[in-house]
């Protein structure tokens, strides 16, 4: 099922992909958080004079909070807003996000992860997310795989998604891995980009309202429609990377 998708990602990088680490997404990977985030940043941008719609949320998913709300009030008041006066405005969006019942985390999630433990494989978490709140819930729903120095976080880099350097960091806090030893596991079109600028092997998980085609065209080696497929289908990934190494 993925030899096809593994073989086109060792011809364009002239590497032999080995998976030493995942690497998530947070919103909309883990937990099914995005409808609550697009409710939130809505809410907030409008109290702000910025329209800002639901597909507006989707496509800026993955950015660091900060950089998207400078760049609609760029776009659409024409100010160039301070690190103080857009950290307020993301503050806003945060605060309404938290006062909504806390999003469940998707099916298929932990049995992933506990396949990829078993496997010997390393799990990291890289999110846009400046949300420290988020931050803590992640690592206390995952202390089974996961601690504090396996999250990249918007605090641990100055370009966020859709640059490489959130990937990149993420490898460098999990050990020092290189690109071709590194799974991403990603459900927007910013973060797919990130993923594969950074010479990782993507997967999407088109766990949104997008069309797959969005997704796809954003780089994407491989997509499935949800966590939980990727769950049943990981074995059969482990032995397709298997029989390619051979």
């Amino acid at each position: 099922m993925f030899t096809q998708a593994i073989l086109k990602y060792n011809e364009l990088f002239k590497v032999c992909l080995q998976p030493k680490v995942v690497l998530f997404d947070m919103d909309g990977v883990l937990y099914d958080s995005m409808p609550n985030h697009a409710k939130a940043w809505v809410r907030a941008m409008k109290e702000c004079g910025i329209k800002f719609t639901d597909a507006d949320s989707y496509a800026t998913e993955g950015a660091k909070g900060v950089d998207t709300v400078r760049k609609y009030a760029y776009d659409q008041l024409g100010k160039t807003l301070s690190e103080e006066e857009a950290e307020a405005m993301y503050q806003l969006k945060a605060r309404y996000f938290h006062e909504m019942d806390e999003p469940k985390m998707f099916s298929g999630v932990k049995d992933l992860m506990r396949q990829i433990k078993d496997c010997g494989i390393k799990i990291g978490v890289v999110t846009g997310s400046g949300q420290r709140l988020l931050i803590q819930r992640l690592v206390k729903d995952f202390s089974e795989f996961i601690t504090e120095q396996d999250v990249t976080t918007a605090f641990d880099v100055k370009r966020g998604k859709p640059n490489p350097d959130p990937y990149l960091m993420g490898l460098e806090k999990a050990g020092g891995f290189l690109p071709s030893e590194a799974i991403v596991v990603e459900n927007a079109p910013l973060g797919i980009r990130a993923g594969v600028a950074a010479q990782c092997f993507t997967i999407a998980i088109n766990s949104g309202p997008l069309a797959d085609e969005v997704l796809l065209d954003e780089g994407a080696n491989l997509l499935l429609p949800n966590i939980q497929t990727l769950a049943t289908k990981w074995q059969q990934l482990l032995c397709d990377l298997r029989m390619i190494g051979t």
